[in-house]
């Protein structure tokens, strides 16, 4: 499993050992020494499937630099599948995005056959990472495309620069439950436990199952508008006030995901987690003291900040490789 130390993939592990199977991680280390672009065949000995990760995540760390999201996020996807192929390893799981069906606007819900309309450097990458995988799918290998809905919930390694998250840490910080837009926007919501059990599902399904398909993941009823998602975080912290700043901002995503053909068609995948849970179990989370203050826009819990921070210490360069194993190739 590639990104085993990052926010979703703690949670895959976990899931993953408690149904009896063996994982082997593989993460550079940013949120915490492996770095994906530079996986052997020598890595891939004994492994029977790959849960694929690791990446830069989220619209604004893609926009750090456009070209090093292709270089880590689609090239080095492209060329450990390449690696997986040819080492016989049948079974490839992409985590890809929602994300790339952009700024689809519209009431309609959108299912696996809805054209990609990437809005951002992260999206796009995911599409490239797609395209890319679906040309090596043969016989004897089936790459599967998990298009995750935007992720919520607590984990080992929590984040906080997610809209469900980060709505919650506003309350922690301010009081108050700010949305920088209008409200309007539609984004579909999933768990991490829930994306953690549809990778895994996809990992041990039958090949005819899943072999080069692309599938939406999270609950029936999950679309929500961004201003509905403040609201139900507000019934968490009872007192917060809440403020729409109207912003329209660099953000042009509004997209609403249909989830049939997972829900129906993916073996063993029955989502547990609402959001009215799901915000519950973040806002105990802060209240047991997991969140300081205003901690949650710090290093800790946004991944740009924290790979700003590792560049300006030198903790890595440019390129984002570890300085050490940068400097002895």
């Amino acid at each position: 499993m590639t990104g085993n130390q990052g926010y979703i993939g703690p949670v895959v592990t976990r899931m993953a050992q408690r149904r009896g199977h063996h994982v082997t991680g593989l993460d550079c280390g940013y949120f915490t020494e492996c770095d994906v672009r530079d996986i052997v065949p020598a890595d891939l000995a004994g492994i029977d499937a790959i849960i694929h990760l690791a990446g830069l995540s989220t619209d604004p760390m893609g926009a750090l630099d456009p070209g090093l999201t292709d270089e880590i996020n689609r090239d080095a996807t492209i060329r450990l599948a390449r690696l997986a192929k040819a080492s016989g390893i049948g079974r490839f799981v992409f985590a890809s995005s929602c994300s790339l069906y952009g700024a689809a606007g519209g009431d309609a819900a959108l299912d696996e056959t809805a054209p990609m309309a990437p809005v951002s450097a992260y999206a796009e990458s995911k599409a490239g990472s797609e395209t890319g995988l679906l040309a090596l799918t043969d016989a004897e290998f089936s790459p599967v495309l998990m298009r995750n809905a935007t992720a919520y919930g607590v984990g080992p390694r929590p984040r906080f620069d997610l809209v469900v998250n980060n709505l919650a840490g506003w309350v922690q910080a301010t009081g108050a439950l700010r949305v920088l837009s209008d409200g309007t926007p539609w984004r579909p919501l999933v768990h991490i436990e829930d994306i953690a059990l549809a990778a895994l599902c996809a990992a041990e399904a039958p090949r005819a199952a899943v072999h080069g398909q692309a599938f939406n993941i999270g609950q029936a009823d999950c679309n929500y508008q961004v201003r509905d998602v403040a609201v139900a975080v507000g019934r968490a912290f009872p007192g917060a006030t809440l403020e729409i700043t109207g912003e329209t901002g660099g953000d042009a995503r509004s997209y609403r995901v249909s989830f049939a053909k997972a829900l129906g068609g993916l073996p063993g995948f029955t989502p547990r987690w609402t959001l009215e849970a799901g915000v519950d179990e973040v806002a105990r989370w802060i209240r047991d003291g997991g969140l300081a203050h205003d901690d949650f826009r710090s290093w800790r819990f946004v991944r740009l900040a924290a790979l700003k921070r590792g560049l300006d210490a030198g903790t890595w360069d440019a390129r984002l490789r570890v300085m050490a194993r940068a400097d002895a190739r």
